[in-house]
C-alpha cells in the first residue's frame, strides 16, 4: 500500500469555537486516536483534500510537532451544503495490530457471460476487510473470467490468507444478468431445438 506524508499542528483547544477558528484559517480540525492517547491537531485543507479525493486507500505518515505517526484516515465529516471538510478522524496504525478498512474493488478479466450478451452489474464498490499493515491492499481484484450469465461472485468466494473479509459472506459483489440480446439468443436457440425435435410428416 502506498505511503504518503502529511504535516499537522497541535490545536490550542478542542471545542466548537476552536474548530470554527481552524476552518476560518483554512485548516481542518482532526483527531488522532488508536495510540496511547488522543491527539487533537489541524492540517491545511488544501493539503488534506489531496488524500480524500482519491479512490485509493493510502497509509499516511503524519508528522505533528516533530513526532511522526503511521496513520490512515478513518472518517471524514463534510458540510451538508458546501461539501467542505469539517472534521477528520485519523487512526494510528500499530505494527502487529490488525486494521479495519474499506477497500475499493477492481474488476479483472473478461466474463464469458458478458460476451454472450449478459450485463455485468457491480453490487458492491468497496469491501470491508481486516489485515495487518503489511498486508493492506490498495485495491481488491475480483476476477470475472469464469462468470457466466446468471452467475455471481459473493464475498465468500474471495479467499485471501492474509485478509479477513468483514462483509456478509453471502453478499453479492458482482453478477452477470441476462441482457436482452442474451435472452433473444437463448429463445432462438430453444426454438431451433424444438424444430429439430419436431416429428417429420
Amino acid at each position: 500500500m502506498k505511503v504518503v506524508s502529511l504535516s499537522g499542528s497541535l490545536r490550542e483547544g478542542v471545542g466548537k469555537k476552536d474548530a470554527k477558528k481552524c476552518r476560518k484559517e483554512g485548516l481542518v480540525p482532526c483527531v488522532l486516536y488508536g495510540g496511547e492517547k488522543q491527539i487533537h491537531f489541524a492540517v491545511k485543507a488544501n493539503e488534506f483534500e489531496k488524500f480524500i479525493f482519491t479512490p485509493h486507500v493510502q497509509l499516511i505518515d503524519l508528522t505533528i510537532e516533530g513526532e511522526t505517526y503511521r496513520t490512515m484516515i478513518q472518517d471524514v465529516q463534510y458540510h451538508p451544503v458546501s461539501d467542505k471538510t469539517l472534521h477528520a478522524d485519523f487512526l494510528q496504525v500499530i505494527e502487529g495490530k490488525p486494521v479495519k478498512i474499506s477497500v475499493p474493488i477492481t474488476i479483472t478479466g473478461t466474463s464469458p457471460g458478458v460476451l454472450k450478451g449478459g450485463k455485468l452489474t457491480m453490487k458492491m464498490r468497496r469491501l470491508h476487510i481486516m489485515a495487518l499493515e503489511n498486508n493492506l491492499p490498495d485495491t481488491l481484484e475480483v476476477d470475472i473470467s469464469n462468470l457466466e450469465i446468471a452467475q455471481s461472485i459473493r464475498v465468500e468466494n474471495l479467499v485471501r490468507e492474509d485478509i479477513i473479509f468483514l462483509d456478509a459472506p453471502r453478499a453479492v459483489v458482482v453478477t452477470v444478468k441476462a441482457g436482452r440480446g442474451a435472452v433473444v439468443a437463448a429463445e432462438e436457440e430453444t426454438e431451433g431445438e424444438h424444430t429439430e425435435a419436431a416429428p417429420q410428416e
